[in-house]
């Protein structure tokens, strides 16, 4: 509500009117009209709020702005008008992305003390890349956004335990938190995510190269609900972690454990038996499993989508036919990446043909796989995409002559 300067009180909708003369308006009320609004982007919004002075009180409205995405918009925005934004928007604001947007560095404490300060209904924030994101700036947002459901601090470098502990004490609530490349974080931050996060669901941990075993035990003991983990790159993790995933996390669908070189098919027998809903698992690099494991996924995980072995070098052809063979086969497994697996021949295509679902296979680098094996596979999913690579074929030597012959991606000095 506005007052005028008799101090009569005027909604939004009645200001401008009398004075606008353009058909739609007249037309249109001003609650249908602010409606649509509410369908529009950042970008078309503020077009529209520079069309008249009606549409520039409508365009801005609170209400419109719920859920921001600047990273296609302005990324070298400034912390100011993110200030800006939380005073217009207050209560109305759930979704905000600053993923990208560089000047929110200069000003990262004031951005998150403003999101603070206005934006208590606040729940998906993504500060993905703000680099110059702190602790300070996390205790802020723990202070006055409570109901904060989704934070994304992805390459925010300089947070440490200390961040995370004043964040998930005032936003008990979290279901997801992305931390990948946050690679001050140790154990003990895990602990505090542990404690205070029941009702956490996602959590990427990619390339946090310091977390080991004891702090993502205690994330699958105090986060139940978990149904996707990240841990690529954590290189310390070992069988226990996968223990601890099968005791205490049945609802896991996504887990990505790539270049996790520790890992043995003890521990991922413990977790197939368990976690029954499994949908995406990355195993690539996992180079001590073998064709074990394939062997509990195709018993015990019918709603394998994806799956990628690539360099898993002791997989064969016979656990791609138990796979080809099992539960997920049939209706459900969609993507399968088998780059650098040297064991691998045509025969493994041979054991996929029968999965109608299949929309994608990754062979580069499989020596033992023919044009012939992928032809023969196309015949009964013509449809698949077939990633692969053949080297060029050398030619021989011309008969009688002493020049030396290359082929053509061959470079002569």
């Amino acid at each position: 509500m506005r007052r005028d300067v008799n101090g009569v009180t005027k909604s939004r909708f009645e200001m401008f009117s009398n004075s606008d003369e353009a058909v739609i308006n007249k037309k249109l009320p001003k609650e249908l009209l602010l409606r649509i609004f509410s369908f529009l982007d950042v970008v078309t919004l503020c077009r529209c709020a520079q069309v008249s002075r009606a549409w520039n009180v409508l365009a801005l409205d609170g209400s419109n702005w719920q859920r921001i995405d600047l990273f296609d918009f302005q990324r070298d925005i400034e912390g100011r008008v993110v200030e800006n934004i939380s005073k217009r928007c207050g209560g109305f604001l759930r979704k905000l992305s600053l993923r990208g947007c560089l000047g929110v560095g200069d000003n990262a404490l004031s951005t998150c003390t403003s999101l603070s300060k206005f934006c208590s209904k606040l729940r998906h924030l993504d500060l993905a890349s703000c680099t110059s994101i702190t602790n300070m700036s996390l205790k802020a947002l723990s202070e006055g956004c409570p109901l904060l459901e989704q934070l994304n601090i992805s390459w925010c470098d300089q947070v440490t335990k200390d961040g995370i502990q004043a964040l998930v004490r005032g936003c008990g609530g979290l279901k997801a938190l992305f931390l990948k490349g946050c690679t001050q974080l140790e154990d003990e931050a895990l602990k505090y995510i542990g404690a205070h996060c029941p009702e956490l669901v996602t959590l990427n941990l990619q390339t946090c190269l310091q977390i080991t075993d004891e702090g993502l035990i205690t994330i699958c003991r105090g986060c139940h609900k978990l149904q996707s983990l990240c841990a690529s790159g954590c290189s310390n993790i070992t069988d226990a972690i996968l223990n601890a995933l099968g005791q205490n996390c049945p609802r896991l669908r996504i887990l990505e454990v790539a270049r996790c070189s520790q890992l043995t098919d003890v521990g991922f027998t413990t977790l197939a038996r368990n976690c029954h809903e499994l949908e995406k698992m990355d195993l690539e690099e996992c180079v001590q499993i073998t064709d074990s494991t394939l062997i509990q996924l195709s018993i015990h995980c019918p709603r394998l989508q994806v799956l990628s072995l690539s360099h898993c070098e002791l997989i064969t052809d016979d656990g791609i036919r138990h796979l080809g063979n099992g539960a997920c086969a049939h209706d459900q497994l969609e993507v399968i990446e088998l780059d650098n697996c040297p064991l691998i021949t045509d025969a493994s295509l041979e054991h996929l043909k029968s999965c109608h679902s299949l929309e994608r296979i990754e062979l580069y680098d499989c020596q033992q796989i023919t044009r012939a094996g992928i032809k023969r596979l196309r015949t009964h999913l013509p449809n698949i995409k077939v990633h692969a690579y053949f080297a060029p074929v050398t030619p021989p030597p011309s008969v009688g002559g002493s020049r030396q012959r290359f082929c053509r991606c061959c470079i002569i000095l």
